[in-house]
């Protein structure tokens, strides 16, 4: 690495105290002067304003370079795979800055007459909220960040099948649209709705209603879908009108705690149980059990990692994505299932699948940049761009996991009425 001019000189040490002894991508500051690395780059960070150092001198580590980029005082051109991919070989396997890394970026910022005022943050950011956990309102408040941005971005950035979970390419050719059918398709087979026409499916944090849809059109299921999004609410009852589904699916705003008095025979639960927590999880389980008639099924779909994971106020996933998201080791799900009194008759990983999707995504919002930029703002758009490049990393080298938990409620017999292995499904 060689310094080539003031800024360069005073941001080296930062870099190396930070991102390791040997960067594998360059920087650029704004003052044109260049750290390049010692071999081939996939691109180049390029530090815009001394604004970026005060976001690292104000909130050193994750959030305060979360700040830099989403603010566009630091941006990523190139590939955007390769560099993060590049910049995880390289850095130290703590993810915060260290003490040196912080006395580095205040050095820094006092060379370049960057201490003072703290930056303001970037509106997209989630105030940390108040109160206990997984509270009705606190959970509406977190959903709406998340999910109220706005339906065309969504369809956008997801394309037609306007499905926000991890989809299944069998064939492995598949077209994204195709691979979020194959996925819904497999649901709907491992609840038994193929099995008797008719069936009352409940779909827990239904979005735009695409699973609920599917399950009427092909298999003549009569569907209760409930999200706390009034975005998704609007757009998922006109999309169930548009299609002439409206006598067989019924799209509600309304939280899965207040359901009562109503039973079903079989419950879909896609991407939602990252927002329901692990001290929520008993909760969540024993409500859905309760609305399940003897032998019906519940399929859980959901983000997991090893160990569990929850998504803190100071991780550029918590503050800018999923304000109080937290993923739960399979194991637990499974454990939690069981205590609900399922029992659990199917596990299936999917995680190389959800990698594969997130890539579809992220060239559908590279691919109409301006436009998403138009609907949401380049701050937000930018967060959607990192977020969910770093999870498809995630998903590939096995830090996130995905999985289908199929549990079943047995009758006292002992009655299940499960296939024997899990070939009928495909």
């Amino acid at each position: 690495m060689g310094n080539q001019a003031t800024i360069a000189a005073a941001f080296e040490p930062l870099l190396r105290a930070s991102l390791g002894p040997h960067p594998a991508v360059g920087f650029e500051f704004w003052d044109g002067s260049t750290i390049q690395p010692d071999g081939d780059s996939p691109g180049t960070m390029r530090v815009r304003s001394e604004d970026a150092l005060r976001h690292l001198v104000w909130a050193p580590g994750e959030l305060g370079l979360a700040r830099a980029f989403v603010s566009g005082t630091v941006d990523l051109d190139g590939d955007i795979f390769l560099m993060l991919r590049a910049l995880q070989s390289t850095a130290p396997n703590d993810a915060r800055l260290g003490l040196g890394a912080a006395w580095q970026a205040i050095g820094a910022a006092r060379q370049l007459g960057a201490l003072g005022r703290r930056p303001p943050r970037p509106p997209e950011e989630a105030r940390p909220a108040r109160g206990p956990l997984h509270t009705k309102h606190r959970d509406a408040a977190a959903i709406s960040h998340h999910y109220d941005v706005g339906n065309d971005f969504y369809r956008l950035v997801l394309g037609p099948s306007m499905t926000y979970s991890c989809a299944r390419f069998v064939p492995d050719d598949s077209s994204l649209a195709d691979a979020q059918r194959a996925k819904h398709d497999l649901i709907c087979r491992k609840l038994g709705l193929a099995d008797q026409s008719g069936m009352r499916l409940l779909d827990v944090g239904c979005g735009w209603g695409s699973m609920a849809m599917h399950a009427a059109a092909t298999y003549g299921a009569q569907v209760v879908g409930v999200t706390i999004s009034s975005a998704q609410v609007e757009l998922a009852r006109r999309r169930v009108a548009d299609a002439g589904l409206s006598g067989s699916v019924e799209i509600r705003l309304t939280d899965y705690r207040d359901l009562r008095g109503e039973e079903f025979d079989a419950i879909s639960s896609i991407g939602m149980f990252e927002h329901v927590g692990s001290k929520r999880a008993a909760e969540y389980f024993d409500t859905l059990r309760a609305l399940l008639r003897p032998r019906g099924r519940l399929l859980n779909h959901a983000i997991s990692s090893p160990g569990g994971s929850v998504m803190r106020n100071s991780s550029f996933v918590g503050r800018y994505v999923f304000p109080d998201g937290e993923l739960v080791d399979v194991g637990e799900v499974v454990l939690a299932m069981e205590r609900a009194g399922f029992e659990v008759r199917d596990v299936e990983a999917l995680r190389e699948h959800y990698a594969r999707t997130l890539r579809h995504w992220v060239a559908n919002l590279e691919t109409g940049w301006e436009q998403a930029v138009s609907l949401v703002g380049e701050g937000r758009a930018r967060i959607w761009r990192l977020y969910m490049a770093a999870s498809a990393l995630g998903f590939e080298d096995g830090g996130l996991g995905i999985h289908q938990v199929l549990g079943v409620v047995p009758e006292a017999t002992g009655n299940a009425d499960m296939p024997a292995t899990r070939r009928i499904w495909g």
